[in-house]
């Protein structure tokens, strides 16, 4: 037997290693893709009842904490019925958003698809959901700078805060809900806010509303049940004002806007109309009056902010003759006001994750992420995240001075689903946000 001194050893190995390393042999294999850590809690429930325990917009919420202290921005869990793989990280949130249609697909729970109907945007893919969308983004390109739209938003504005002067109290975001229901009505259906029809339409959407962010027990009289027959109501009656309007346009032959371009598109049937119609409502209703009532919000904290403001749209109004309307050009001056559309939304997070799920085995750094798995890309877990933005917590319109902050913000989504009518929202609001500034005051303690 022979006997090797360490020494010997040693230098056997050293010479083993840099002869495999010449000629690019390794005797290291590389660690296979793994699921991330985390919990799949309870048999069926998973853990789905913690995750939605309700918290402020402003916070993650305990459950995030809690999971992203132990597992780290990337865990696994097992929520709505399906193994998920949960992100709070901005790389792998943008990596899920921009690979729509390759890697991931809309993954939403069927009790989400009974609800918002088998054609919303939200929900259909590949060829339907680029149909609906063109159509969608036709109206919202038009609009946006169209001189009779931006007339509708500034009237409409106009008449609320004047009926305010004098009250001691308003329910403002129930009116928000009811000024943004009633603009899109006027300009999607030429329906006027003092028609009768429009205030069953309001109903039905705050009905609708309640039951889209409930407990899905499809059972007689719980706000579910209620919301899905809310749907359907709205969905018949959007189908007669189509069926009206065809009539009314073969007898006199006379155009009126959108709603006759929707219905000169051959390529849909009346089921795509009428759903195009309701994502539209849907979306300058609910989110556009979250954002003007966020924007409201913080700038009652925010004496310095609003001071600024103020002193834009003043600047703004000076440059006007006596009662002359708000324009396109005005808009874009307003750059104070986008900083601070921009900050709210960030701050109150209108959306706190959407629903994804992989097309195929996915590997993502160390991670791999299974086909048939559902992804939930965290949005409101990068704006609040203290390594991305300096004292997150802190509403500060300022900060979005720097670039470089829009990049680490997504309050819509990204890729293809990124919202069509973003730019609407924000337009609305800073028109919205030019008078109520410039004729109320805030008192601070």
């Amino acid at each position: 037997m022979y006997a090797f001194s360490p020494l010997v050893v040693a230098n056997l190995i050293g010479l083993l290693f840099i002869i495999f390393k010449l000629f690019g042999i390794s005797i290291f294999k590389e660690k296979p893709a793994a699921l991330p850590n985390g919990s799949m809690g309870w048999p069926l429930l998973g853990e789905t009842v913690a995750f939605l325990k309700p918290h402020n917009s402003n916070s993650i919420g305990t459950f995030l904490q809690e999971h992203c202290s132990r597992y780290g921005n990337i865990f696994k869990s097992h929520l709505f019925g399906n193994p998920t793989i949960v992100s709070c990280d901005l790389e792998l949130n943008k990596f899920i958003l921009q690979n729509e249609g390759t890697l991931f697909q809309t993954g939403y729970p069927k009790p989400v698809h009974d609800i918002l109907g088998k054609l919303s945007m939200m929900l259909v893919s590949g060829e339907v959901h680029k149909k609906l969308r063109s159509v969608a983004m036709s109206f919202i390109n038009v609009s946006k700078s169209r001189p009779n739209f931006l007339h509708d938003i500034e009237k409409l504005s106009i008449s609320y805060i004047d009926s305010w002067k004098g009250k001691k109290q308003v329910s403002f975001f129930k009116e928000a809900k009811e000024i943004t229901l009633y603009l899109m009505l006027k300009n999607l259906l030429n329906i006027e806010p003092e028609d009768p029809i429009a205030a069953i339409v309001l109903e039905d959407f705050l009905t609708f509303m309640k039951g889209f962010v409930s407990l899905p027990l499809y059972i007689p009289g719980t706000a579910y049940a209620n919301a899905v027959k809310a749907r359907m109501r709205i969905s018949s009656t959007l189908k007669e004002i189509l069926m009206n309007r065809r009539e009314e346009k073969t007898k006199s032959g006379e155009t009126k806007g959108y709603f006759d371009e929707l219905l000169a598109r051959e390529s849909l049937n009346d089921e795509e109309r009428v759903s195009i119609l309701l994502d539209l409502l849907l979306a300058g209703y609910e989110t556009t009056s979250g954002l003007i009532s966020l924007v409201v919000y913080f700038l009652a904290n925010d004496p310095f902010a609003l001071q600024k403001l103020k002193e834009e749209h003043q600047f703004v109004r000076k440059r006007k003759k006596d009662g002359e309307a708000l324009n396109w050009e005005d808009y874009k001056k307003m750059e104070f006001t986008s900083h601070v559309i921009s900050e709210a939304l960030r701050c109150g997070n209108l959306v706190k994750f959407v629903h994804r799920k992989a097309i195929k085995d996915v590997k993502f750094k160390e991670y791999v992420i299974p086909a048939g798995w559902q992804v939930l890309p965290i949005i409101l877990a990068a704006h609040l995240d203290p390594t991305l933005h300096q004292n997150p917590m802190e509403f500060n319109p300022w900060r979005w001075a720097d670039p470089a902050t829009s990049i680490k913000v997504t309050p819509f989504g990204g890729g293809l689903r990124i919202c069509p009518g973003a730019e609407l929202g924000k337009l609305e609001t800073a028109f919205f946000i030019h008078h109520f500034v410039l004729n109320f005051r805030y008192t601070f303690n």
